[in-house]
């Protein structure tokens, strides 16, 4: 494929130095990227990195038989991190939580990249540092936040990476990527839907208003946002 740098949706790639770009824009290809479609199998070789340009990507880990989510990666960022770290295995699981479309480049390109261009290994690497506060943040809101805040500051994550203000998601899947009991998250999207910043319908929450939404999150939403925003200007 073949497009200019300021054409791309996805972020991270808009935002990389221009002469990597145009390294790394040759072995791109476009893919559809299917709803529940496992992108990084725990503990198999990563085979290709994705960078999503709508919808978006849960990073999660499995025990006891559930499921709970450490990261979202949509238009902002790329699957395959780890990749940049000269670690070729996680243990974590990459799946489309919200289908879309995005592009992808195989793993052993992005390997020889890195070693023949230090400037495109520094971008990925911020871009790695910018992914870990936002799971370190996850870990922090999860440890001192109600479950409204914390639902609060996940609908703003995912607001984030979609186009209009409808989210597709059901009760089951929050329950699972909050790790808490649906009848929790029921109650806690009637808390939000009461006051006006959401409606919730059978398989869609549509935020009604996102500025009240950020003020219920308060300290659990924002910091990896603006950290993300200052990694990627010192890389230009």
């Amino acid at each position: 494929m073949s497009a200019p740098q300021s054409s791309m949706v996805n972020r991270l790639l808009a935002a990389m130095p221009r002469e990597d770009f145009a390294a790394i824009e040759v072995h791109l290809e476009p893919v559809q990227l299917e709803l529940r479609q496992v992108l990084i199998e725990p503990h198999r070789p990563i085979e290709h990195i994705h960078f999503p340009e709508n919808g978006y990507v849960s990073i999660t880990m499995e025990g006891h038989g559930s499921k709970i989510e450490l990261g979202l990666i949509g238009r902002e960022g790329a699957t395959g991190v780890p990749v940049a770290l000269g670690v070729g295995r996680t243990p974590f699981e990459f799946f489309v939580q919200h289908s879309g479309n995005g592009l992808r480049i195989a793993t052993s390109h992005v390997e020889e990249l890195i070693d023949e261009r230090p400037s495109l290994h520094r971008f990925f690497l911020r871009y790695a540092q910018a992914l870990n506060v936002q799971t370190s943040a996850t870990a922090f809101a999860n440890a001192n936040h109600t479950l409204e805040m914390r639902l609060a500051r996940w609908l703003l994550m995912c607001h984030d990476r979609v186009d209009g203000d409808e989210i597709l998601i059901t009760h089951d899947f929050m329950a699972m990527m909050l790790g808490v009991r649906r009848a929790g998250v029921t109650t806690a999207l009637h808390i939000l839907e009461g006051n006006r910043l959401i409606r919730s319908t059978r398989g869609v929450v549509t935020v009604r208003d996102r500025e009240r939404l950020e003020e219920l999150a308060d300290d659990a939403y924002g910091l990896p946002e603006s950290e993300y925003a200052r990694l990627m200007a010192e890389g230009q």
